[in-house]
């Protein structure tokens, strides 16, 4: 039976491994991955948290949930207290543990919520590679309150796999925005070099024609001339910002005062430190801020927005709110845009966290916390 069981593991440690190699989207990975787990071993139901530094959990995949859990976009498994991932945060929970109550389900027989499927307990293993964290793995089944200890020694290295496959991932997206943020520059000089140039030559040029036409109807095609190509100078100006916004060489804070004025707001400051940071800090704020000022000038109502940001030796926290018309906005469900989920995910590369809150009549407010020595 030994050598049976150590035969069928290497089949699914191998399997497991072919696809946490190709994967490079995190959620995409974590989904697939668990449905494999869950196929091969017959486990009948899994989840994985991800935990930030902060040690807030997100859900960032689940197969085959009750429907106690699954109910209302998994609102449930959104809720704060859990006992695995309280233990996970304490430091306890440093192996497969066998075996957790499961806090969510009890909570849902309390409360005569949905069919739990007969899940009342699950195994928990830490996603872990080397010194570094991402979060927890449970497995559970039916009626099952006790995990052999081949199957926790099985689950351990599967999630000391994904722990390792989530590491490079989180790599391999930082090399790639870095390369983004070379490409932009290197656009954004094309641009400015050429398209730029040709666009200031032709409205001289349509300028002096005008000047030198006798005819009022040559002076007017002249000027529309002239006019198409200011026009298409200040598209160019506002594309070229955007790529390499010009005054951020002087620092985030000032790289953001010109922005809102190219928008029309007026920004209300209120800085603590000295912000000094680096390049990857820098560009990630300033394209979150960038996108947070575009929704206040699109859908607050107000030219009105405040600014702040505060460092120290260990975090850089940047707030932009407003006093707009703001909306309805539920923290236990998905960011409702994909700007939303864009200044989302840039903090959370950098090892950060976003929290968004909005009240209609009452304005918007954004908080990104990043640590220095993920950036840096």
């Amino acid at each position: 039976m030994g050598n049976s069981f150590r035969q069928e593991e290497i089949h699914i440690l191998k399997e497991i491994a072919e696809l946490l190699n190709e994967g490079i989207e995190i959620k995409t990975v974590l989904s697939e991955v668990l449905k494999k787990l869950l196929h091969v071993t017959g486990f009948q139901t899994g989840w994985i948290f991800l935990v930030n530094e902060e040690g807030k959990h997100e859900l960032a995949a689940s197969e085959s949930l009750p429907a106690a859990l699954s109910q209302n976009g998994c609102k449930r498994m959104r809720r704060k207290n859990c006992w695995c991932v309280d233990r996970y945060r304490n430091g306890k929970l440093t192996k497969a543990s066998n075996i957790i109550e499961c806090h969510r389900i009890e909570r849902a027989i309390a409360e005569k919520s949905e069919d739990t499927g007969g899940i009342t307990h699950h195994a928990t293993v830490p996603l872990m590679a080397g010194e570094e964290r991402f979060g927890v793995l449970n497995v559970g089944s039916p009626y099952k309150t006790f995990f052999e200890p081949e199957e926790l020694a099985l689950l351990e290295s599967i999630a000391y796999q994904i722990g390792t496959a989530l590491k490079r991932i989180k790599l391999t997206q930082s090399e790639q925005e870095m390369a983004l943020i070379a490409e932009r520059n290197r656009l954004a000089r094309d641009l400015h070099d050429s398209v730029n140039q040709l666009l200031f030559s032709l409205s001289l040029t349509a300028r002096a024609g005008k000047e030198m036409a006798e005819k009022e109807t040559e002076k007017e095609t002249f000027q529309y001339i002239q006019d198409l190509a200011q026009d298409a100078l200040g598209e160019m100006r506002g594309l070229i910002w955007q790529l390499r916004p010009s005054g951020l060489e002087n620092g985030i804070i000032h790289g953001l005062t010109e922005y809102a004025k190219v928008l029309g707001l007026q920004l209300n400051q209120h800085i603590k430190g000295v912000i000094r940071l680096s390049q990857r800090i820098e560009e990630a704020l300033w394209r979150i801020g960038q996108e947070a000022m575009a929704n206040c000038k699109k859908h607050a109502g107000t030219d009105e927005i405040f600014l702040e940001m505060k460092k120290d030796n260990k975090m850089v926290e940047m707030k932009i709110y407003d006093h707009g018309v703001g909306f309805h906005y539920d923290a236990t469900l998905e960011l409702p845009s994909l700007g939303l989920k864009s200044m989302k995910q840039r903090a959370e590369r950098l090892g950060g966290s976003f929290e968004l809150k909005s009240r209609k009549g009452k304005g918007t407010w954004i908080s990104i916390q990043i640590p220095l020595q993920m950036g840096d």
